[in-house]
């Protein structure tokens, strides 16, 4: 296929791998900040083609393993109620909250709806004016533009019954946390491509200088990704802490500056609860005051804070790279993607689901044998 063959080329693969290990004469632990990623790594093996004393460690790149549990709980409250619409990406319905999920509500009654856009929430809402509609908006900078369309849209045509639960998070402050954390061991990082294509690369740079770690901007395929560790451990070998943007055929400097307006108009900062990790200053997104008229907590009361906090799963572990899936007792065990006891497991993109996919081998051969 035209732009995907060229960037899983065996030989281009072997030669990058090669170079790496050339390179190479200390130990590195390097983190993805990326749920895509850290699937594309364990499904290429991209990890076993690197010498031993490189590690890839798997960060809190997944949206929907960071989601705190209170705002699950505050969407399951609200979809609870008559007269809702609750619309959300499929992914989210089956993230616990502290007693339950989503997808259990809607069997239960509630009109929970599944939808591939922002705008498609929006479209219900315009359909049924006699019901309130209320979207889920979570994810990294790369979805925040399409939600704060959603709600830039509303207001514009004047659509009164539709709703935003804002659970937006930015990616710089979760770096700054984790490398400041006394537990940190990551010496450098991959940044999300596809967060970078809206954001760019210059609010990476003030991480870089002010804590000698190196970023690099890397895509989605083994090439990219093995060009970034390529590049993210030359830097450290040479001793500089830099931003690289191995990307740059979809991310440059400055990023999307007409999505990263609307952001500004419709977003602000705020604190943020992180799944796993606590929270985070200035690491989410909400709706500004020109936009409260659309914001859920303001229509259905605001998130309350959550005390639940789950014994068994290490996912908050695994989220600050702490950890890897297979350390955890209870993987591929109690937890599994049906019986997942933990976010890294429900999500698509979570790492545990990655691990149990591509590297279960006990779960592949009774597949196999089926």
């Amino acid at each position: 296929m035209k732009y995907q063959d060229e960037f899983r080329d065996p030989e281009l693969i072997k030669k990058l791998s090669r170079a790496i290990e050339e390179i190479t004469t200390d130990k590195w632990t390097i983190m993805e900040i990326c749920g895509g990623q850290t699937h594309a790594i364990v499904r290429h093996g991209i990890d076993q083609l690197l010498p031993s004393n490189i590690t890839l460690v798997h960060g809190p790149g997944c949206p929907v393993c960071v989601t705190p549990v209170e705002y699950i709980d505050k969407a399951i409250e609200i979809a609870a109620k008559p007269g809702v619409i609750f619309t959300s990406f499929g992914d989210m319905l089956r993230v616990p909250g502290s007693s339950t999920d989503l997808l259990v509500a809607k069997s239960k009654g509630a009109d929970v709806r599944t939808v591939y856009s922002p705008m498609d929430a929006l479209e219900i809402a315009r359909k049924n004016p006699d019901r309130e509609v209320v979207f889920f908006a979570v994810g990294f900078e790369t979805t925040a533009p399409a939600n704060a369309m959603a709600a830039y849209q509303a207001k514009h045509q004047g659509i009164e019954n539709f709703f935003v639960l804002v659970s937006q998070v930015t990616v710089p402050p979760a770096i700054e946390t984790i490398v400041t954390s006394a537990e940190n061991r990551v010496q450098g990082f991959l940044a999300a491509g596809h967060v970078c294509a809206i954001m760019g690369i210059e609010e990476y740079i003030p991480i870089t200088e002010q804590y000698g770690i190196p970023i690099v901007v890397t895509g989605f395929e083994p090439v990219d990704i093995l060009e970034g560790i390529y590049l993210c451990v030359k830097q450290l070998e040479e001793g500089r802490a830099e931003v690289e943007n191995q990307y740059a055929r979809v991310v440059c400097r400055e990023g999307n500056l007409s999505a990263q307006r609307l952001m500004d108009e419709v977003l602000m900062l705020v604190p943020r609860q992180w799944r796993g990790i606590g929270e985070i200053p200035n690491s989410g997104l909400a709706l500004t005051p020109g936009y409260v008229a659309y914001d859920a907590e303001d229509r259905f009361g605001p998130v309350a804070k959550s005390t639940h906090h789950s014994g068994e799963c290490i996912s908050g572990s695994i989220l600050r790279g702490n950890k890897k899936p297979p350390e955890c007792p209870l993987f591929a065990t109690s937890c599994t993607p049906e019986h997942p006891l933990g976010v890294t497991m429900v999500s698509s993109e979570g790492a545990c689901a990655a691990y149990y996919r591509y590297r279960n081998v006990d779960k592949n051969i009774q597949v196999n044998s089926s």
